[in-house]
């Protein structure tokens, strides 16, 4: 089943004309001069520390020593048995090894 966009008309100019007077007259949002726009800065220069403390990070925080994905083979009762201690299981695996190699 596929589904069709809405055509939209387009404006008409007394529509047009209409919209472009209410913008004008919107005291709150005036029209920026050229020589307001030639003073323009981006948002990162005229607030430089404000910028930094907005920025998005994405993706996980850096570490000193990232884990490594290996395949390992495991017996599926052996797997079973940790699963069902939760969430986290992998971790708790991490540090039995950790333990028996003694580390």
């Amino acid at each position: 089943m596929s589904k069709s966009k809405a055509k939209i008309p387009p404006l008409t100019d007394e529509e047009e004309a209409r919209i472009q007077a209410q913008i004008a007259a919107d005291p709150d949002a005036p029209e920026a001069t050229d020589a307001e726009l030639a003073q323009a800065r981006p948002f990162a220069e005229a607030f430089p520390q404000f910028a930094e403390s907005i920025r998005r990070v994405r993706g996980r925080p850096q570490v000193d020593h990232p884990k490594q994905q290996v395949s390992l083979r495991l017996d599926p009762d052996v797997i079973a048995v940790y699963k069902k201690s939760g969430k986290g299981w992998q971790g708790r695996v991490n540090e039995i090894l950790r333990k028996a190699a003694k580390l």
